[in-house]
């Protein structure tokens, strides 16, 4: 008679195999979709505008029509409280006060005549992103694939600006603000087709729905991730080195249910790591903390500066030789002024010039979390918390603050402008090693090493590749039994 321990564990592998075969089934488009797409995204990012990108899109500011001061801009936005964002710099030929506050509501100020400036026409549009461009035309655009996500809201509605130029390139200029929030090419926007409109599923009536979208997902990867460590365990509970199979297999299987169970060994570990920390990304039960600062954090780094107190012509002493961009940064109550220019950012503090340094932006940043400051220390190197990103690579040097706050928080924050880039917690620094480390093979060695990092990715990625297809092809086989029988 079998023993009841015999029986289960005999019912035990049968429902595991029925639960692999099944997951797979249904699971395996998702599979082959996620890593191609995966694949293109080493490559081609999702569209936005950079940092740089949209300063290069920027004139110089005409200082001979700059006559109001910052803080009479300031009233004239009518936001209260201290600014989250505010810049002087052109639009087109106009200088305008850029303000933003800490709920992204905006307002534009010209700099010359002191009037709020309402919504943006389509012939505004054309005007400042096509000026000179034969063929341009605007259409409108409330939401599309490509500024789908919430970052986008304060800036809505849009008027895209196609250009009709060889590269297919389509400016997105707020309706709000009157600036370029987004520049696409068709490139770009073919690619992220197969890319990371396919691997993060971002079809806009889902993603629109930003809730909605990650329910979505944590189910669907949470499921073909359990697909993934199901057929991992039933690869290595049928493998044998010892006791061999007939004619010295390794192997039970025949045909291509042999080449399934061989790429599950030497990849299954790969894929089902990388499906596992994708399911990760989703922050599933809200386990790991957002690495943008909170509003309180930021809040307080700022602190309560008085009025500015300069008048429009003692703005140009601030200017670099081609400053773009004037920014008012308001850091341990006070306001530094930032000149961005094609060469970098220069900070002064606005009463007396004195530039931004380290030290500032500590004593600044102390009281921003409870338990204070504990240490400082600049990177002029990238270590195992702050290295490349992608094709995105991250400034140096960078400042980084350990607070003695219950959530050991690090923030990592820009010295040349004061700029608080990221925060890091306790949950941040896990969430490090089982998403970027274990999805992205950000690892020490890959991350500051594109050609090995890529190298490591597509090895990986075929090797999955050739789980999926044969487990495509034995399902759709499987499929097409039970369907005609």
């Amino acid at each position: 008679m079998v023993s009841l321990p015999r029986r289960l564990g005999k019912a035990g592998r049968r429902w595991l195999l029925l639960f692999h075969r099944w997951a797979g089934i249904a699971a395996g488009l998702f599979f082959a979709l996620w890593i191609g797409s995966g694949l293109v995204m080493l490559y081609v990012p999702f569209p936005a505008l950079t940092g740089a990108e949209r300063l290069d899109r920027l004139a110089p500011i005409a200082w001979d029509r700059v006559a109001v001061a910052p803080d009479d801009a300031l009233r004239a936005g009518g936001l209260a409280g201290v600014p989250a964002a505010f810049a002087l710099e052109m639009r087109g030929a106009e200088p305008v006060y850029r303000i933003a506050d800490r709920d992204g509501r905006r307002a534009t100020v010209s700099a010359r005549t002191g009037e709020r400036l309402g919504p943006v026409r389509p012939e505004d549009a054309l005007r400042l992103a096509a000026e000179g461009i034969p063929g341009a035309h605007v259409d409108p655009v409330e939401r599309d694939q490509w500024t789908v996500t919430a970052r986008y809201d304060p800036l809505r509605p849009f008027l895209k600006v196609v250009l009709d130029d060889a590269a297919g390139t389509e400016l997105y200029v707020s309706q709000v603000t009157g600036e370029v929030a987004l520049d696409t090419t068709r490139f770009e926007r073919g690619w992220n087709w197969a890319g990371a409109v396919a691997h993060w599923i971002y079809l806009t009536p889902l993603r629109a729905r930003a809730d909605l979208w990650r329910t979505v997902l944590l189910w669907l990867s949470g499921f073909a991730a359990l697909g993934a460590l199901s057929g991992l365990a039933i690869g290595i509970w049928r493998l044998r080195l010892r006791r061999r199979y007939a004619g010295g297999a390794v192997t039970p299987y025949r045909g291509l249910a042999r080449w399934h169970h061989l790429f599950g060994l030497a990849g299954g570990i790969g894929l089902s790591t990388f499906i596992l920390s994708g399911w990760i990304s989703m922050n599933p039960n809200r386990w790991f903390s957002s690495n943008a600062a909170p509003a309180e954090i930021r809040a307080a780094y700022a602190g309560q500066p008085a009025p500015l107190g300069l008048d429009a012509g003692a703005l140009r002493g601030f200017a670099e030789a081609g400053t773009r961009a004037l920014r008012f940064a308001a850091i341990g109550g006070s306001w530094w002024i930032v000149a961005d220019t094609p060469a970098g950012a220069r900070s002064r503090r606005a009463d007396d010039g004195t530039l931004l340094d380290a030290a500032v932006i500590a004593r600044a940043a102390g009281p921003a979390l409870p338990g204070g400051l504990r240490t400082a220390e600049t990177l002029t190197a990238y270590d195992l918390y702050w290295y490349p990103h992608g094709i995105d690579p991250r400034p140096l040097p960078v400042l980084r603050l350990r607070f003695a706050d219950p959530y050991a928080t690090w923030l990592h924050v820009d010295p040349r402008d004061g700029t608080i880039l990221q925060r890091l917690d306790r949950s941040g620094r896990i969430n490090r090693w089982l998403f970027d480390a274990a999805h992205r093979l950000d690892l020490p060695g890959l991350s500051g090493n594109r050609s090995l990092h890529d190298a490591a990715q597509w090895v990986l990625n075929l090797l999955a590749a050739g789980i999926a297809v044969t487990g495509l092809v034995a399902g759709w086989r499987r499929l097409r039994r039970v369907l005609s029988a």
